[in-house]
């Protein structure tokens, strides 16, 4: 087993793209949970630039972190001027950070061009810099800025602003293909020669701007490299970087002989990445390779079919391998195995006959407009209907919803409901935000009485979509609701030409959702 560091950078170069900041609570969060997980390095920041950054690196200081080194980031000192007496220097050096990361050119291009010195120049800046660093006591990764491309260039300057870096005491080198525009073949020909070649070992630090980073970084591995830097979820510049989640569930889990992390962090894989997610505020990537909603979700009746059989049909490792789970969708792809493998979990007997009633009711509700997808309390509540086990706690005689708007523009939502519970009338009037907030307060206001436990319920998130938009305002809406109590989340569905009227269907059946499912917990403990 050979073993491959893991080198973060999300606190700095997942910074440093579109939308993204991280608070300094956040930043010190997020290293404390790298580091539970075995990451070998986490870059903090870049003191020079900011005091946040600076401040991370005392506070940090101040943690016992039990696996990883801290990294601070600068760039070689400036052109005629004394590493001793260049700003960005001391600055690494007075944040206190154990490990310095140092970013210097490979490219003649780059130098010319950019820095605008000399090839000459920009050695004696790279050499001197990481003697300094070196000497007053750092360990240095020095990250060979533009390598491929200078390597293309020019091969023998590119292995010659490395080659300076590892001399000087750089206790590892970093081949950067900065512009991500490499390919896989050209990525794993250059780091074997420089693996060769060079006095120190070699890392790799690939972007995304031609989709092959994670790819790059796993053929720079198998060429020899020995430490792989990116972002958790492949946040950074542009396109991003190499996606540490994949990369390590690729290392980890798919390929052979090599050793990352703790031995169990890839079951933890998933939760880091949606809890970087949630820290950014930042919606999940349900596609995202491994651990996005949709990497186990089966929705064509054959695929579910096979699945229920062997999971390996369709699914190339086990979902729990990385933290996450195999999900049944259901649409008017589906067959009667998503139906099968949806019911399984409820109380319903297994019959044919009922399966193909309930396969027969989705798929007419779909052509309706209805998606269960992401309403998995309205198919629960769909499955006892069709199976003559559903009794409404409540019933709907009537609701009305008045919004006024004064000559200020101030808006006044106001919604009664008249509900019978029983042989008892309820009616209710509330004001709200909004008519889908005023009807949700005087629902309440009638079945809280009833129904203490609707106190626990809280709507979290509201969504609408328009189905048919070719008839414009007269198009018929999809509202999707989800909610949560103490124990869970669910997301309900209602459908009509009326946006109030779908929102009432879907908040009605997240309410009898709610009951239903905590009569069945009841029922199960007694």
């Amino acid at each position: 087993m050979r073993r491959i560091e893991i080198y973060d950078t999300t606190l700095r170069d997942g910074a440093q793209a579109e939308g993204i900041d991280f608070s300094l609570y956040d930043k010190l969060s997020l290293a404390e949970r790298l580091d539970s997980l075995g990451f070998d390095y986490i870059e903090g920041g870049y003191p020079a630039s900011n005091e946040k950054d600076f401040q991370f690196f005392q506070r940090i200081a101040e943690m016992e972190l039990r696996h990883a080194k801290v990294c601070a980031f600068g760039m070689t000192r400036r052109k005629g001027v004394a590493a001793e007496r260049d700003h960005g220097l001391k600055a690494l050096l007075d944040c206190g950070a154990p490990v310095v990361t140092l970013v210097g050119k490979a490219s003649t291009f780059q130098v010319v061009e950019v820095l605008q010195t000399t090839l000459d120049e920009n050695l004696a800046m790279i050499g001197e810099s990481v003697r300094y660093l070196v000497e007053a006591g750092r360990e240095v990764i020095f990250d060979a800025e533009h390598f491929f491309d200078g390597f293309r260039h020019n091969t023998d300057y590119a292995m010659q602003a490395a080659r300076t870096a590892a001399e000087a005491g750089a206790r590892l080198v970093v081949l950067c293909d900065t512009n991500g525009g490499t390919m896989p073949e050209e990525i794993a020909r250059t780091t074997a020669a420089a693996v060769e070649e060079l006095p120190a070992p070699v890392g790799v630090h690939c972007h995304n701007d031609c989709d092959l980073a994670v790819a790059n970084s796993l053929v720079a591995v198998d060429a020899g490299a020995a430490q792989v830097q990116g972002t958790v979820n492949g946040f950074g510049e542009r396109c991003g970087n190499a996606d540490l989640i994949s990369v390590l569930a690729n290392l980890a889990v798919k390929k052979t002989g090599y050793d990352v992390l703790q031995p169990d962090a890839p079951k933890h894989l998933t939760d880091l990445s949606r809890y970087v997610y949630e820290m950014v505020n930042m919606n999940f990537r349900a596609h995202q390779p491994f651990v996005g909603k949709s990497a186990f979700a089966h929705k064509g009746g054959m695929h579910v079919s096979a699945v229920s059989r062997t999971a390996a049909s369709y699914e190339h490792i086990e979902p729990a391998r990385v933290g996450n789970e195999r999900r049944v969708l259901l649409s008017e792809l589906s067959g009667r195995a998503n139906i099968v493998a949806l019911t399984s979990r409820l109380d319903v007997p297994q019959d044919s006959e009922l399966m193909n009633k309930i396969l027969a009711r989705v798929v007419a509700m779909e052509n309706q407009g209805y998606q269960f997808e992401a309403a998995d309390g309205s198919f629960d509540l769909l499955v006892r209907k069709c199976a003559g086990t559903f009794r409404p706690h409540f019933e709907r005689l009537k609701y009305h919803v008045d919004v006024e708007s004064n000559a200020d523009g101030e808006l006044i939502t106001e919604a009664t409901v008249r509900i019978r519970i029983g042989q008892k009338i309820h009616h209710e009037v509330a004001e709200g935000d909004g008519p889908v907030n005023a009807l949700d307060a005087a629902m309440r206001k009638a079945l809280n009485g009833s129904f203490p436990a609707l106190r626990k319920l809280h709507l979290v998130d509201y969504k609408v979509r328009v189905i048919n938009s070719e008839a414009a305002t007269a198009a018929g809406v999809r509202v999707v609701i989800e909610s949560q109590d103490e124990n869970d989340v669910w997301g309900t569905v209602g459908v009509s030409e009326n946006i109030i009227e779908a929102s009432w269907i879907a908040l009605v059946d997240s309410f009898e959702y709610k009951l239903y499912k905590d009569e069945e917990s009841t029922h199960d403990v007694s």
